[in-house]
């Protein structure tokens, strides 16, 4: 990860050795020039988080922000809190925090590949976000560990809840049938996808994973656990201590993030857009593929 990134009047400062850095000469309220637009997208290739401080944006700049990466989307299953224009959704309050692990969406097939989030309402004590890189934690896997994780294949579902059996495809398709509310979504990507820009290979993993295609419930929560730990080891890591009006932008296929449930009973409200992403891809070129989908 280079030292530093400059154009005229922008520069980053990192905080963190593996990814993870503050933009500065960014006031996003504003119209972006194309130097300012491709600066955050360079950044954003090369250091994979980005933080802008104090921003302090509405709905519309928010969107605006986000469309510098691509194409804004809804979320699948929950509805914006201001209709259907609005294209955020409320994460992370005291009575659901996001505290383990994860890559947002990645029980769709093409599942978003940017997602900006502003905070809102930010509580006293605690409330920091937790970033790892999961590039860099699968080029620190030992190598026999390594090959079983570039041709192992991960089922994701935004309904996890599994018994003990075998995953393949059919099995979880019986196995989660959803009793549910929301409609069910259950997608098969590789454990080590490449990244469609930097080629670089990253563990997909996150608590969308509900097991490992091939494998028991109990093995499948071992070798995940297993491969889990390389993505949120403390060096592997960057933290944001949030204030009201920061925005925090990040690369979702080569990063996982979480929130610690710390904050208490203290309200914690932030909003986030994702932006369109594209297909996961094996190592050997095969595409994620959704088994069970609304129709």
């Amino acid at each position: 990860m280079p030292d530093t990134l400059k154009a005229p009047g922008l520069h980053v400062t990192k905080i963190g050795a593996r990814l993870g850095v503050v933009v500065h000469g960014i006031n996003a309220k504003e119209e972006l020039t194309d130097t300012q637009c491709q600066f955050l997208r360079e950044a954003l290739r090369l250091y994979k988080v980005l933080f802008l401080k104090r921003q302090f944006l509405d709905s519309d700049q928010h969107e605006k922000l986000a469309s510098v990466f691509g194409e804004p989307i809804l979320h699948p299953t929950i509805k914006a809190p201001h209709g259907p224009r609005y294209r955020f959704d409320a994460v992370a309050n005291y009575e659901a925090p996001t505290d383990t692990g994860h890559t947002d969406v990645t029980f769709i097939p093409a599942y978003p590949k940017v997602s900006v989030l502003r905070a809102l309402e930010i509580p006293p004590v605690g409330g920091a976000t937790v970033w790892g890189n999961t590039a860099t934690a699968y080029q620190d896997l030992p190598t026999a560990l390594k090959h079983f994780a570039e041709v192992a294949w991960g089922i994701h579902s935004n309904n996890c809840g599994c018994n003990e059996k075998r995953l393949d495809a059919h099995a979880q398709i019986e196995e989660q049938a959803f009793e549910g509310k929301l409609p069910c979504y259950i997608t098969r990507h590789p454990v080590v996808q490449v990244h469609p820009e930097t080629k670089e290979r990253n563990l997909l993993l996150g608590d969308f994973i509900s097991g490992l295609d091939g494998f028991s419930r109990r093995e499948s929560n071992v070798l995940i656990e297993l491969l889990q730990r390389y993505v949120t080891r403390i060096d592997n890591t960057v933290s944001w201590h949030w204030e009201e009006g920061d925005v925090a932008i990040w690369d979702t296929r080569a990063t996982q993030h979480y929130a610690p449930a710390n904050f208490e009973s203290h309200p914690r409200l932030l909003r986030r857009i994702t932006v369109k992403g594209d297909v996961s891809m094996s190592c050997d070129g095969r595409p994620g593929q959704a088994l069970v989908q609304p129709e």
